[in-house]
């Protein structure tokens, strides 16, 4: 199994080396595309292979695959796109570089609100944007996202960039259940509330609560679970913090998706299916939840010990493609309101 990490500038340059330079096409293979890294999602190709014999070849890059993907044209090697965001999922459909998943085995088991209408995407896992919020200085459990622009909180949140992937999901969906000119009211209104510049990651949220600096920070559910039991640095972090799950005034909490995608020339496009839908199976939700620390996007399948203990996700409703269309809308929002000036 040959596995890469790369860049957007280094990715373009392992097509030969990953799968030869002769054919992509081979009888009991497939390849895969990634933008996890292979160690977090390897357990799930081995145990892919196990089951089925069809060997995963995997090329993982932080950023350009979909741009890789449409510069290859036909002769791409990709079978499968596998992504970590709604940003991501969109990106590959506006390049143009996938096709319909057509697999009834999918759409029973993945609901409808975490599919793309016209099938060129689902989600295979779940994440929620949440609050990493000080155990000593915040006393309440709950918290809406409106609640974030309420002036008690003037200079006691701390958040990464506005136009990263993940905050963006989480503004578009703003701006999916509120109009854009109430999204341009609340993002001043948690811009004035910020306790500094937005930098840095999730974990550097949790960092800066840990230290001090601000009261509450923003991030996603399976960093906080990672920083408490895979990183005895950072585990302070967690441990000085305190997950709440927000919810929207009259809805839920936001979750964006770890998605799947058929490439558009794709050369194994039957292997491919099969592992799409093997992804959606019981045993590699189970793997997504405790190895990655995700939701699991099939129903039965048992929530990680850590991120039950946040308490009941009670997802938003809201149609995962609705939030998709307002991607644009709210990277002008941010860019509008200054947010990371």
């Amino acid at each position: 199994m040959m596995n890469f990490r790369a860049t957007a500038a280094t990715a373009a340059l392992l097509y030969f080396t990953a799968f030869g330079a002769s054919t992509a096409s081979a009888d009991g293979e497939v390849n895969v595309y990634t933008y996890r890294e292979t160690k977090l999602i390897q357990p799930l190709f081995d145990a892919f292979t196990k089951d089925t014999g069809i060997k995963v070849n995997v090329v993982s890059a932080s950023s350009g695959l979909e741009q890789r993907m449409k510069a290859e044209g036909a002769n791409s090697p990709a079978d499968v796109l596998l992504t970590v965001d709604l940003g991501r999922l969109d990106d590959a459909v506006q390049a143009g570089v996938t096709q319909p998943i057509k697999s009834v085995v999918l759409d029973e088991i993945v609901p409808a609100q975490y599919r793309d209408p016209d099938g060129q995407w689902a989600g295979i896992s779940m994440r929620a944007r949440v609050i990493y919020a000080s155990k000593d200085r915040v006393k309440q459990d709950k918290i809406t996202y409106e609640e974030l622009a309420d002036p008690k909180w003037k200079g006691k949140i701390c958040i990464r960039s506005g136009q990263h992937i993940y905050n963006n999901g989480l503004f578009a969906a703003y701006v999916a259940k509120h109009g854009e000119a109430k999204a341009e009211e609340w993002l001043k209104g948690v811009k004035a509330n910020l306790a500094q510049k937005p930098s840095g990651g999730d974990r550097e949220a949790a960092r800066d609560v840990a230290a001090g600096k601000c009261d509450i920070g923003i991030g996603n559910t399976y960093y906080w679970a990672l920083m408490m039991n895979n990183d005895p640095e950072k585990k302070p972090w967690a441990e000085a913090t305190k997950v709440i799950l927000p919810t929207f005034e009259g809805g839920g909490t936001h979750v964006n998706l770890s998605g799947v995608l058929l490439a558009k020339h794709a050369p194994n496009k039957a292997n491919g299916v099969k592992l799409i839908e093997w992804l959606a199976g019981e045993k590699a939700q189970q793997i997504y939840a405790d190895s990655n620390y995700e939701y699991p996007i099939r129903a039965g399948v048992a929530v990680n010990p850590t991120i039950a203990g946040y308490g009941k996700l009670t997802a938003d409703p809201m149609p995962i493609a609705k939030i998709v269309a307002n991607r644009k809308a709210a990277s002008t929002l941010v860019d509008k309101v200054g947010f990371d000036n």
